[in-house]
Formats: C-alpha cells, structure tokens, sequence
C-alpha cells in the first residue's frame, strides 16, 4: 500500500504504519487458521437458544443468515495495559547499525505496541500504557477515546526517539509492582521487554506474579534480536562488547566466549519460560527480524480464550 504524505501528517507516522500493519494482517486472517475470526465482533456475539430474542440484530440476520445478539459497552469491552520497557537494553542494536527496513528492539516494540493498540480501537477496547526503565516513566489508566489513543502514540514516539546515548538502566520489578497497584479492574496485560532486569532475578519473578495475583491476565512477549542476543551469531573475529546500561566494555574473541554465552542465556530463558509457565503467564518469543503478525496473532488467540 503506498503512503499516502498527506495522511502521514494529518494523523501521524506511527499511528499511520500501526494502521498498516493491522489492515495487512486482517486481510492475512482469512489464509490464516483464524478465517472467519472478525475482529469487529465487539458489538455482537452470536446468539445461543432458549435465551430472550429482544436484542437479536435482525438486520445482521437478514445479510449473514445467522442469528447475533447486540453486545453492550459494559459487557463485552477489554481493559489492556500495554506496558513498554524503555531502558537501554532496549535500544540495541544501536540506530547507526541499523539497515533500511529493520528494526531495533525498542522500535519494534514501539510499533506492536501501536499495532495492538488500533487493533484494540476497532474493537473498542479501553488500552491503557505504562513504559519503564530505571523509573516507571508513564502510566495511564485505560481509556477508550481517540484523544487518550493519540496520548498514548506520542508517549510511544517519545520512546522509540530516545538518544542512543542515554543510559538508562532497568527497574522491571518496580515498576511491575507499581502498575499492578494502578490497575484497579481486571485487565488484560501486555508486556514487550527484554526483561534484562538489573536487580535479582527472584524480585523480577515477583513482579510478574503480583500481575496474576491481581487477577489479570498476562501476555509476555520477549523482545529479542534472536540472531545476536540467542544464537550469538557474530564472526570468528575479536569483537568490543558494551553494556549499554552500565557502560562497561570487554574486549573478547567472539568463539572464545560462544559456548559459555550460549548456555547461560539458554539458562535464563528456560529459567524465565518455568516461571511464566507456573504463573499462567503466556510466554511469546518476538524476534525483531520476524514481523508484527507474531504478536497480533498471540493477541487474537488470549482474546478468543477470554471471551
């Protein structure tokens, strides 16, 4: 679809993209497993019988030969939290390292988050954003008008802009803690991190489970360069690696460390998806090199199951 400069300016380069991807993926659903899925079903479920005919949507019925039943705001809408890790782990790779087209994990992240957010308006669904680093940086309760989305996407662009020379480190189980305080109705919540949490890994744990001690429920996606950050995929040369948090810097042969790296981070990744599992918290792999679609897809399927 080619864009369209006007429309660029009158709503937005990222609200405009968000509203791209989400059109490709709709027209994608009806290859997909979930054809015949609308998602536009959030005034309408279908009717099931013995129950009262009174807000049976005739004229649905006369097009569709099927029997739906009007659904009502205080019914049917969802809460969802979208919470955005901003630290700068988040930011790798770097933007000077980036090719045209690709993403680094705070923009992707950024723009699944605005994806999942206009998928939410069309159902009209109340969204909600929290983003965090060393400090919980924004936090709005869920709301479902068009001036709080265009809030929320200005919070999202302000994030994906940081400088890459901002450090910022990660509080994730802080912050956790603190939204789970905030939300005050049972909502679905969506975090996209790296989850490279500062702190000890046990504090990060809990401030998952207070999430599913508040009675929400979590999605976990978990942002990640899979190429260089899981499969360590760099030449058989010296490299200068540099914790973008701390700063700190080691000079090391790529295969000299390979083996030890690899079994590590596959320790903590089976250590992170044992405890997402045990609390009920669904846990999504979203390589930055793989699309949006894993995460709208993802989405559709917690969706289905909540209903």
């Amino acid at each position: 679809m080619p864009i369209n400069q006007q429309e660029v300016n009158q709503v937005g380069h990222l609200e405009l993209l968000a509203r791209q991807v989400v059109e490709g993926f709709i027209t994608g659903l009806h290859k997909s497993p979930f054809h015949g899925f609308s998602v536009e079903f959030a005034e309408h479920r279908l009717y099931n019988t013995g129950e009262s005919t009174r807000h049976i949507d005739w004229k649905l019925y006369g097009r569709s030969d099927k029997l739906f039943v009007k659904r009502y705001e205080e019914e049917t809408n969802l809460r969802c939290q979208i919470i955005v890790d901003n630290s700068s782990s988040m930011h790798f790779p770097r933007k000077e390292q980036l090719g045209k087209g690709t993403y680094n994990k705070i923009t992707f992240a950024v723009h699944a988050a605005a994806s999942l957010m206009q998928l939410l308006k069309m159902q009209r669904d109340a969204v909600g954003l929290s983003i965090f680093s060393d400090t919980l940086e924004t936090n709005t309760p869920a709301r479902s008008s068009t001036m709080h989305q265009k809030l929320l996407l200005m919070k999202l662009e302000e994030a994906m802009a940081q400088p890459d020379d901002v450090s910022k480190g990660t509080a994730a189980a802080d912050a956790l803690h603190r939204i789970a305080e905030s939300i005050h109705r049972r909502s679905l919540v969506v975090i996209f991190s790296d989850m490279m949490e500062g702190g000890p890994i046990d504090d990060l744990f809990s401030g998952l489970q207070h999430l599913k001690y508040n009675k929400h429920e979590v999605v976990l996606f978990h942002v990640v360069d899979k190429k260089l950050e899981l499969d360590f995929d760099f030449q058989n040369r010296p490299y200068r690696f540099v914790d973008v948090e701390t700063g700190e810097t080691v000079k090391v042969h790529a295969n000299s460390v390979r083996e030890f790296y690899l079994e590590k981070i596959k320790e903590y990744r089976n250590k992170l998806m044992l405890k997402c599992a045990q609390y009920r918290i669904d846990f999504v792999e979203a390589d930055i090199h793989e699309g949006f679609n894993q995460v709208l897809q993802s989405y559709l399927i917690k969706r289905q199951k909540m209903v």
